[in-house]
């Protein structure tokens, strides 16, 4: 696959909690950072990956939960349904594993990278990677689906994190 590896963001970096842009126009260059998101999720051994995620406030997101590659611009869930509760990890919280209640089945729109319009149904596992993916979009993070005991449990997790993201800066 072409392309650079991407840096993902890490909890504490501010771009992850902003909300991102509609993309107006599907160009080459979008083409290009959507194969770049492909290969990072890949290399990361993810199923989801989301424009802020690598530093990029656009609706764009790849996923693939095993049965093929979707690279999506500005998608968005227009029905769901049922209920479903699925412990989740994210590229973006490295070692935090939160269970997450979300929609067992969900109906989209997006553009594919060609500019195209697409609908298509997802259902279990798909819908919960879709969900994730979009929640990263509006500046959600799994961290906020935590209950009480579990926002007690990786308290220091992810102070650890946000130690690292200020570390980091400060080298720059």
């Amino acid at each position: 696959m072409p392309g650079t590896k991407l840096k993902i963001k890490i909890f504490g970096e501010p771009i992850l909690r902003k909300k991102a842009k509609p993309v107006s126009q599907v160009t080459d260059e979008y083409r290009r950072i959507l194969s770049q998101m492909a290969k990072t999720m890949y290399e990361d051994s993810g199923v989801g990956l989301a424009a802020p995620q690598i530093g990029l406030s656009e609706q764009l997101i790849v996923v693939d939960i095993g049965d093929g590659l979707y690279k999506l611009v500005n998608p968005k869930i227009v029905k769901s349904q049922g209920k479903q509760s699925i412990n989740e990890g994210c590229l973006s919280v490295p070692g935090v594993c939160i269970k997450v209640k979300r929609a067992k089945q969900v109906w989209l729109q997006a553009q594919d990278e060609n500019g195209r319009f697409i609908e298509f149904e997802a259902k279990n596992l798909f819908a919960c990677v879709l969900q994730h993916e979009i929640d990263h979009l509006k500046g959600k993070l799994i961290v906020d689906y935590a209950s009480l005991l579990e926002k007690l449990r990786i308290k220091r997790k992810l102070a650890g994190l946000k130690t690292k993201v200020k570390a980091a800066k400060l080298q720059l």
